[in-house]
């Protein structure tokens, strides 16, 4: 394994480096959770981008662990590509516009400017891919179509943080409940909400700030993990790849610890595995200090 230096691996010794999916990889506005493994190179990344222009961008900054493919996934079907004004918007999808002109901007941002006949594929036909250990996925509504055609990818990943809809943007588009449901239905449990998106319910806005939001949610990112309740489901490699997504995606220490315990007590890792990991999260993790006095 050509893993770069960590403590955390060093610990756990896993066969391989973490692999990383990203389908919709062309970040918009903000960093992957993924970034701090793969500039450690404790992990390789394949990622989807049917945009050409975000393709490109893609490919010419990567780095020798990570690939790019041009492919939309979906249902495996012929489909057709609404892009719209703001990129982050594209989609298979069709922008409502009865939801869209509640909201500050999002009547522009969602207006269609053109059309892309495309040819989709299923996340399991994808040949290039042959681990999948954590999974992010913002396509833009396209989610349940990838997840009810790739179970068979996902039976082995530890780790998903997927785009789910609260408001849904776009005509047909699954909300919230139904990832739910069917991540649950593939081994995985919600573990912690990475980021909540709100607006500003329209006629009311702030003419300086037009992003700004209330109360309103929109959409969120959501992280499911394989459900660590149930340890026994897991092989010793997944437990050590959740504790590694765990430790360096979203500093869900707990969640690490409770891995490397049980990689621990069945004796994949050294027995003094968990004391290691403890004092090398001792100051990043600090009790919470005592409720006042009533």
């Amino acid at each position: 394994m050509n893993a770069g230096s960590d403590a955390v691996a060093d610990i756990l010794r896993p066969e391989r480096l973490t692999a990383v999916v990203d389908i919709g990889a062309n970040p918009i506005d903000r960093e992957t959770p993924y970034k701090p493994m793969l500039t450690k190179r404790l992990c390789t990344l394949f990622g989807f981008e049917p945009q050409a222009e975000g393709f490109a961008s893609l490919n010419a900054r990567k780095s020798d662990l990570e690939t790019y493919l041009p492919y939309a996934l979906g249902d495996g079907n012929p489909a057709i590509l609404k892009l719209c004004q703001a990129p982050g918007m594209s989609s298979l999808l069709t922008p409502n516009p009865d939801v869209l002109k509640c909201f500050p901007l999002f009547e522009h941002f969602g207006r269609v400017v053109s059309e892309l006949p495309i040819e989709t594929r299923t996340f399991d036909s994808i040949t290039e891919i042959e681990n999948v250990d954590y999974l992010k996925i913002d396509v833009q509504g396209s989610e349940l179509s990838i997840f009810r055609n790739g179970a068979e990818k996902l039976s082995k990943a530890v780790a998903i943080q997927t785009e789910v809809s609260v408001v849904p943007l776009y005509k047909n588009q699954p909300v919230m409940g139904d990832i739910d449901l069917a991540l649950r239905a593939l081994g995985f449990v919600p573990h912690m909400f990475a980021e909540i998106n709100k607006r500003m319910i329209l006629p009311m806005h702030y003419a300086n700030n037009l992003y700004a939001g209330l109360n309103q949610v929109m959409e969120a990112d959501l992280v499911y993990v394989r459900d660590f309740t149930q340890p026994h489901k897991m092989n010793s490699e997944q437990l050590k790849h959740l504790a590694m997504v765990a430790h360096h995606c979203y500093a869900s220490y707990d969640l690490a610890a409770n891995c490397i315990n049980n990689l621990a007590s069945r004796g994949a890792i050294d027995n003094d595995a968990l004391a290691k990991y403890m004092s090398i999260i001792g100051a990043q993790v600090q009790p919470p200090a005592p409720a006042a006095a009533q």
